[in-house]
């Protein structure tokens, strides 16, 4: 394989605690601070990180971790996520572009889900294709962490909470939601939520999940066998009449046209 994940695990801690690197890493060290915080100290710099940030260390890097005493007996003082890793694979997505040694991502529930994903097959052991889902997972992490921090490069409160609700469209766009929930999801009243999300993304929430929804339901067209209407249902539109005037506003033809063009498409590239 291409990648190696030597440790992936969950920490969290009651009372102080230091580890300390002095000499150097000898592997790729990625921290997502979930709660709490603490301070790290590495290339002569300390960093401050709390719930959200992640750090990232490559191979020679010195690394000096304090977590100080909890405010309250009994508190959590800080809890994250962390893996050491290897690979020529990694080497090269390291080379690739320079990324801050500490990113503001915030809640991102695809990086914590890959997390997860991988620590789960890292206590498994080495199963049947165990190696290879590992080399995937921890692949689409390194991937999905450079959408994180391209994605909020505004730290700002205002972008933060409208990047939460482009999220929240993202996941619940193929089902029936309410604005007021998107709204809320990200922390701000519906008027609010409404105004910034066309301000930083140049569309409306609707138009936003319309667009999700429009191309769910083109795969679907092309690949799947379900009937249009089925296909309108599956990919959230309340109705067929609905889906049909959308997407004729979208591609220039009905949906039933665009499936017999698709049709046709296929039938050529058999004869060929």
């Amino acid at each position: 394989m291409d990648t190696s994940l030597l440790i992936c695990d969950y920490s969290n801690h009651y009372k102080p605690f230091t580890q300390d690197l002095k000499s150097g890493l000898q592997h790729y060290l990625f921290r997502l601070q979930t709660e709490g915080s603490c301070r790290v100290f590495t290339g002569g710099q300390e960093y401050i990180l709390n719930g959200g940030d992640l750090l990232l260390l490559r191979p020679g890097d010195d690394y000096h971790l304090v977590v100080e005493e909890p405010l309250r007996k009994g508190r959590l003082s800080s809890a994250d996520y962390y893996l050491f890793c290897q690979g020529s694979w990694i080497d090269l997505w390291w080379d690739r572009k320079v990324r801050p040694t500490v990113s503001r991502v915030g809640s991102d529930d695809n990086l914590i889900g890959l997390w997860r994903s991988l620590m789960l097959e890292k206590r498994r052991g080495s199963m049947e294709g165990n190696d290879e889902l590992k080399d995937v997972l921890l692949r689409s992490l390194c991937l999905s962490i450079d959408r994180a921090i391209a994605e909020n490069v505004q730290t700002d409160r205002k972008g933060m909470a409208t990047l939460k609700i482009k999220r929240f469209i993202e996941e619940h766009a193929m089902a029936t939601f309410k604005l007021e929930e998107a709204a809320a999801y990200g922390g701000l009243s519906l008027s609010r939520a409404v105004r910034l999300f066309k301000e930083h993304y140049g569309k409306t929430m609707i138009q936003y999940a319309i667009e999700i929804r429009l191309n769910a339901a083109v795969e679907q067209i092309k690949y799947g066998e379900l009937k249009l209407e089925q296909i309108a249902e599956a990919c959230g539109f309340a109705s067929y009449s609905y889906f049909h005037r959308v997407f004729r506003a979208r591609f220039g033809i009905s949906p039933y046209l665009y499936r017999s063009r698709q049709s046709l498409a296929g039938l050529e590239l058999e004869r060929d």
